[in-house]
């Protein structure tokens, strides 16, 4: 028995210049900040160029379920109903954040100051994810999170809130981003000390909504 092996050949020459248009999707990080931001700002919030994958999509999901209408109009593009800093509602089932942890950090960020319980669950994967570093920073501001050894699911417990300045152990843009999101509720400062800066994803968003530094 014989085998033929074909040989396929790519002659490559040197050009001076390589021009053309290349489609870049939405960032992620990006795309959950403004999907909760407008679900919690008061009035309609319309959002293009969204990230397509699937933990941007667990983000919308959950939002829902809080019972924020987010209509899709379009390839990448949502309207979002806000409901305000306290329209959330809880939802009567868990909210799943699937394998998105940065949805589970940030929105345990909004639910901590939300008058009611929630329990947030995700997938095998997401529930070995450690989540101690941003139940310890939320828990000080008065919020009740219980876990399993650190660990999904969260049963969040919303609370009246309190600022804190908080040195943060680890450097992580979703710790950060969960204690500002928890800092808008109570009167006073809410300061964050990093031990690196990390991105400015939140920082960048806050003024697009009206919330200046």
């Amino acid at each position: 028995m014989t085998s033929t092996v074909t040989q396929h050949r790519l002659d490559l020459k040197p050009v001076r210049a390589v021009r053309g248009l290349v489609p870049v999707p939405g960032d992620k990080s990006i795309s959950h900040r403004y999907v909760m931001l407008g679900s919690i700002a008061q009035g309609v919030t319309s959002v293009t160029h969204l990230s397509p994958g699937a933990d941007v999509a667990a983000t919308v999901a959950c939002m829902r379920a809080l019972g924020v209408r987010i209509d899709d109009t379009g390839p990448g593009a949502l309207t979002i109903h806000g409901r305000g800093r306290g329209g959330l509602r809880a939802s009567p089932t868990p909210i799943d954040a699937a394998n998105s942890g940065t949805t589970m950090r940030l929105l345990a960020g909004i639910l901590a100051a939300c008058p009611f319980s929630t329990t947030m669950i995700g997938d095998a994967s997401l529930s070995k994810r450690p989540m101690r570093r941003i139940i310890e920073p939320l828990s000080v501001m008065g919020g009740s999170i219980e876990a399993t050894d650190g660990h999904a699911p969260l049963i969040i417990r919303g609370g009246r809130l309190r600022p804190i300045t908080w040195e943060s152990k680890v450097a992580s843009a979703q710790v950060k981003s969960a204690i500002m999101l928890a800092g808008l509720v109570p009167p006073g400062v809410t300061t964050i000390v990093e031990p690196l800066a990390t991105r400015d994803h939140s920082e960048r968003a806050f003024p697009a909504f009206g919330l200046m530094r």
